[in-house]
């Protein structure tokens, strides 16, 4: 019979953190049972169930900005050589820049509100879905966009009833590197601008030198990026589900 990995995983690694922790006695590194109990008392204040209220709003928006910017302007990309050429430039750059970097120019812009942490939302994670769903409309198979226009289908119907469906695994490969962008966007736009969400209650924990507060906090961030992925991993396998499971690479 196959045990279930991830469980045992998680077990192993909760086990490995807290004899860590024991055995170091570090202030910087509590175990994990001090982690806990210090989420507990955060949740008992309040301060985690608003913040996480207010985080998973900041990441809604701007993943939701991301995935349809990103879809668009990588559809055209991939499919006109002109947009392509116009916009690659810029998209590159972008996506090679620190994306932390324009947090300031926010702050500037929009003021120290929810609008700024969503624009550095939309900066971590709209550039990779762009570069992916371009990419994989340029390797959309040219028998069928050839196979399509022959039958009169206009450039709007091969770009939505061929070219999409045949690219979508890519595109979802897009999409799920951008969720995780998304989360480290979120929490490093909290972190920066210090006033809602899951990254301000980390700036105040860590300006006390609360270790275990700050890793209460992580725990919790991880708890939403894992979340996260498993719903775009549940839509990928519900939009892709005429892949084969052999091309997807499970053993």
């Amino acid at each position: 019979m196959n045990a279930p990995a991830a469980p045992i995983s998680l077990a192993v690694g909760a086990m490995a953190w807290e004899l860590t922790g024991r055995l170091a006695d570090a202030s910087f590194f509590p175990p994990l049972s001090t982690v806990l109990a210090r989420l507990r008392e955060l949740a008992a204040e309040g301060l985690i169930y608003a913040s996480l209220r207010d985080s998973l709003v900041n990441l809604a928006l701007g993943f939701a900005i991301s995935l349809v910017a990103g879809l668009a302007i990588g559809m055209a990309m991939g499919h006109w050589r002109k947009a392509d050429a116009a916009l690659g430039v810029y998209v590159y750059a972008l996506l090679t820049a620190p994306s932390l970097v324009f947090a300031p120019v926010f702050f500037a812009l929009l003021g120290a509100g929810r609008a700024s942490v969503v624009a550095v939302v939309v900066m971590y994670a709209m550039f990779v879905i762009i570069v992916n769903t371009a990419s994989a409309v340029r390797s959309a198979p040219a028998q069928l966009v050839e196979m399509a226009r022959s039958y009169g289908a206009g450039e709007g119907q091969v770009l939505l009833r061929v070219v999409l469906p045949a690219t979508a695994p890519m595109i979802m490969a897009g999409v799920r590197l951008g969720i995780g962008r998304a989360v480290t966007g979120m929490i490093n736009g909290e972190m920066f601008i210090a006033v809602v969400g899951l990254g301000h209650v980390v700036t105040e924990a860590g300006g006390r030198f609360d270790s275990a507060g700050v890793l209460a906090v992580l725990l919790v961030v991880i708890a939403v990026a894992l979340g996260a992925t498993a719903l775009v991993q549940a839509v990928d396998r519900r939009v892709t589900r005429w892949v084969p499971k052999t091309s997807r690479g499970y053993r």
